[in-house]
């Protein structure tokens, strides 16, 4: 992590005094935030992006101009080395941040259907990195399939309504109100794949609600694909973890866990099997992921 977001008087003083700030140099600045901007780009297969890392890492007058570049563009610097990069993400009131309006018109979603999207995103981290060892660990790989993440929202779905019912809680769908206790009620009657004979996925079913997610992480830089298996296959990035120790606190991330359909045993992540699968409306082949240090 960086900690170079504001600059002190006595800092501004030293640096005007030791190495005066030039032009050229608030371009390098500039170009390297716009590199952390392109989150597919990799160091390695960029000279001059790997050359302004090392200098940010070597030269503080440099780290702190590129901090106050991206600060000033509603930017906030996750972390800056070689294996991720200049790792940014948006401040809420940042030009650059996506919101779930901007997220539900590129993937189509209806208005109805835009908390099941965040609830995707939400299992997609859970299920990447369900113990707090695996967001710590910077080599940690996570793994999800889409099929398998909507295995482990079914999953979720069940167990609370499990809750819901042994606290004598209202168990029909209620679409407009807020959180888990309402989104596991949608998620629970949607189809997994869609009506079509051939058993397609279609865009509103819960595996096209995944897939969509997956996809728009994967256009961020956040997941790679790997294989077709399981509705589609991905690992995730150091830029993925980042983001989502970031959002680690969130209550709803952590009301997921703390469901128990990932339980922290020995330490080998891993699924409860479900008691009665068919019960829970799951695709064919629905595989759960595997995750590898």
């Amino acid at each position: 992590m960086t900690e170079h977001a504001e600059w002190s008087e006595a800092e501004a003083g030293a640096t005007a005094a030791g190495h005066a700030v030039t032009p050229a140099d608030a371009a390098d600045a500039a170009r390297l935030v716009a590199f952390g901007l392109q989150p597919k780009l990799q160091p390695a297969r960029d000279q001059e992006y790997a050359d302004l890392l090392r200098r940010y890492r070597e030269d503080p007058p440099f780290a702190r101009l590129a901090d106050a570049v991206a600060t000033g563009l509603g930017l906030v610097v996750l972390e800056v080395s070689p294996r991720a990069g200049m790792a940014v993400t948006a401040a809420e009131d940042s030009v650059f941040a996506v919101r779930m309006g901007d997220y539900a018109r590129r993937t189509s979603a209806d208005g109805g259907d835009r908390f099941l999207h965040g609830l995707a995103h939400l299992a997609v981290a859970a299920l990447a990195f369900p113990r707090p060892e695996d967001l710590a660990d910077d080599g940690y790989i996570g793994r999800v399939t889409v099929n398998g993440v909507d295995a482990f929202v079914r999953q979720a779905c069940h167990r609370l309504e499990e809750r819901a019912a042994e606290q004598g809680e209202i168990t029909d769908p209620v679409s407009d109100a807020p959180g888990l206790e309402a989104a596991w009620r949608v998620w629970a009657r949607r189809t997994a794949t869609g009506a079509t004979k051939d058993a397609r996925r279609l865009s509103g079913s819960t595996t096209g609600i995944v897939a969509k997610a997956v996809t728009f992480l994967t256009d961020s830089g956040f997941l790679q694909r790997t294989g077709d298996d399981g509705g589609g296959t991905y690992r995730t990035t150091a830029r993925y973890q980042l983001q989502v120790r970031d959002m680690a606190g969130s209550a709803a991330l952590a009301e997921l866990l703390d469901l128990g359909v990932v339980p922290v045993t020995d330490g080998t992540p891993t699924l409860l099997p479900p008691e009665d699968g068919d019960a829970l409306d799951l695709v064919a082949d629905a595989g759960l992921p595997f995750h590898s240090a």
